[in-house]
């Protein structure tokens, strides 16, 4: 093929690429059998590992683990703190698979690709999952190393427009309007926050509203003044887009996020927020997170259904 042949031929598969709303239930299930038949692990929970925080994976058991890159499909993680691998094994004898690092819009991705391990998790017959989140700390009553188990959330790109779930709906995943007032599990979040009080985290364990924005620049204080007279506990720039996912193809979903800096609300202030201190907050205080992941997971009741 000629040069100028082979640049009008990726200009063309660029512009298809970019006039594409999402993948294929074929492209789903190609990526959910090609993992299939590479482990012989049968995952009933997926674990999403938020900044600084993927040493949950490590926790795993007899692990199997594949890069992002290898996999046919899976998007790329290009944020400091993700290391960009799948993990298959057994935590406390629930067989897992841990997600180290996330993909986010900010990165360049559309939401349908943001979320495609989430569908890909339902057809290898994952149950439940749970997702963590560093976030910054709107609620004044919050400190760094705090563990907020999320209630309910806010979906700011939402209200302009940006959402997974926007293109031809795809029955086999899920309805067309799939309603989100029970986007947590009640009786997932009783339980983290039992285990909570169980491991005397008391002081350390909240629960409240998250709300997710774009990034990746964080907030003006005008911002963070703004979402917290919304009723914002805290604030990131993921997880949001995974859980609606999650919800439309029938997963329970356990969201928490690490509160790992406080958010700028003063314009005295001399603070401003980070993305190194985002990754050594995590890394101070992930061992939280990590023992109350390891416990709920030894009690979560699975029923082993295969979507």
């Amino acid at each position: 093929m000629s040069p100028p042949a082979a640049e009008t031929l990726k200009q063309e598969i660029r512009r298809k690429e970019e006039t594409r709303t999402g993948y294929t239930y074929e492209e789903y299930k190609q990526t959910a059998d090609w993992l299939l038949s590479k482990t012989e692990h049968r995952p009933a929970v997926a674990i999403v590992c938020g900044s600084g925080l993927g040493a949950l994976g490590e926790l795993l058991k007899d692990q199997m683990a594949f890069n992002y890159s290898d996999i046919p499909n899976f998007p790329h993680s290009t944020v400091p703190g993700h290391a960009g691998r799948l993990i298959f094994g057994n935590l406390n004898g629930k067989p897992c698979v841990c997600m180290q690092g996330r993909f986010h819009s900010y990165e360049g991705y559309p939401l349908w690709k943001v979320t495609f391990p989430i569908r890909v998790f339902r057809l290898i017959g994952v149950e439940t999952l749970i997702v963590t989140n560093a976030a910054g700390g709107l609620n004044q009553d919050y400190k760094v190393g705090d563990i907020m188990v999320i209630m309910d959330h806010i979906n700011m790109p939402g209200f302009a427009g940006q959402n997974p779930l926007i293109g031809p709906n795809e029955e086999r995943f899920g309805p067309r309007f799939p309603p989100m007032s029970d986007a947590y599990d009640k009786d997932l979040r009783k339980l983290a926050l039992a285990i909570g009080q169980e491991l005397g985290f008391s002081e350390k364990i909240r629960e409240g509203v998250y709300c997710s924005l774009g990034g990746p620049n964080f907030e003006t204080i005008a911002e963070c003044r703004f979402l917290s007279s919304l009723g914002t506990d805290a604030v990131g720039m993921s997880t949001v887009p995974e859980v609606i996912v999650a919800r439309h193809c029938g997963l329970r979903v356990l969201g928490m996020s690490l509160i790992t800096n406080k958010a700028v609300m003063d314009y005295n202030s001399e603070a401003t927020a980070n993305h190194e201190e985002v990754l050594q907050a995590g890394k101070d205080s992930a061992k939280y997170l990590e023992k109350l992941v390891t416990l709920l997971i030894q009690r979560i009741e699975l029923n082993n259904n295969v979507f």
